[in-house]
């Protein structure tokens, strides 16, 4: 369960990029006029093998950057990816939060853009461009992909329109926080570079297909809470094609997927969550949490803290039967069984 040391990457407020070039200078000891420095003639001569990958990834740069678009709110910029013919573009839910108007730019053309709905729990949102003919991207079955993989991530980093960067699929990480009480069921960890302005675009395989959308990003305290290089996250392919398609057809989700528990909650100082009220009939109420009961932990998973509950949940399928540990307002300790309802969607 991820928790710590995560942010999401958030649109721009603004991005401005400075480029400085520094000259290497030999002091002393240089060659004689008649004796000018010579330059090497020698060829590599790479092997096939090499050159048809770097092909490979050049064709995926082409084929896909049509897809990779860039969204700007009044918040900043971010990046989406064109879901369908019809102008959805799928992106992050973070990236359109503060509202419109939007502004979708492909290539050389910039659109106007509608929200069509979201879906924080997952931080995904679709918007629709219209009267634009925009290329849809091929999206992988992400439940095929293995550790080692290469990937190629495709986005707007820092107001630096399609930009590139590639590594591979690092690992898969249950439960990942983005700390502002979001938790995302499963995510790819990826190598490839990501940056503020990446989030909503495309992490894609060497077939030119989206396995993924970038969404969060790992910071080292040990810097400062510098972005810790080469520690990614994306939202699976799998997962956004559910929801967009979803949020397209109804304009809002209707099956999530995700655990409910149908209670209303509140920090503590790291003692528990406090439970500030229940659902009537919800799961909660059905298993015996009463309000001022402080939930310590979820399917053995200590749960200190808002962040660790919806990390827990977001682990528990809808009617599993889990253990939860309580202490009560008179401080005794208690084990309730509960069996997770369904998060009602948006």
């Amino acid at each position: 369960m991820l928790r710590r040391h995560l942010w999401w990457l958030a649109p721009l407020a603004g991005a401005a990029v400075a480029g400085a070039v520094v000259a290497a200078v030999s002091l002393g000891g240089g060659s004689a006029p008649h004796d000018p420095p010579r330059t090497s003639h020698a060829h590599l001569h790479p092997a096939a093998a090499a050159l048809a990958f770097q092909q490979a990834v050049t064709d995926v740069v082409h084929k896909l950057s049509r897809s990779v678009v860039q969204i700007q709110s009044p918040d900043g910029l971010g990046s989406g990816v064109v879901f369908d013919t019809n102008g959805d573009v799928v992106t992050n839910n973070h990236v359109v939060t503060g509202g419109g108007p939007y502004t979708v730019t492909a290539g050389a053309h910039a659109y106007g853009a509608s929200l069509v709905g979201r879906f924080a729990p997952d931080d995904l949102a679709v918007v629709r461009v219209s009267g634009a003919k925009l290329a849809p991207a091929a999206f992988a079955d992400s439940s095929r992909l293995q550790v080692g993989d290469f990937a190629i991530a495709i986005g707007n980093p820092l107001g630096l329109k399609s930009s590139v960067t590639d590594g591979i699929v690092s690992a898969f990480r249950p439960g990942v926080s983005e700390g502002n009480g979001v938790a995302l069921p499963s995510m790819i960890q990826t190598s490839a570079a990501i940056n503020p302005g990446n989030s909503g675009g495309a992490l894609a395989d060497l077939q030119g297909r989206v396995i993924g959308i970038p969404t969060l990003a790992a910071t080292d305290p040990q810097l400062g809470g510098a972005a810790a290089p080469g520690i990614g996250f994306a939202i699976p392919s799998n997962l956004v094609k559910d929801i967009a398609t979803q949020i397209i057809r109804f304009g809002h989700v209707v099956n999530s997927h995700r655990a409910y528990l149908g209670v209303q909650i509140g920090n503590t100082n790291g003692a528990g969550v406090l439970v500030l009220g229940v659902t009537k009939g919800g799961p909660a109420d059905k298993a015996g949490l009463v309000a001022n009961d402080l939930i310590t932990s979820v399917a053995g998973k200590r749960t200190p803290t808002i962040d660790d509950l919806t990390s827990a949940l977001s682990e528990i399928k809808p009617r599993t039967t889990v253990t939860v540990a309580v202490v009560t307002q008179g401080g005794a300790h208690k084990t309730l069984h509960l069996t997770a309802g369904q998060y009602p969607g948006s």
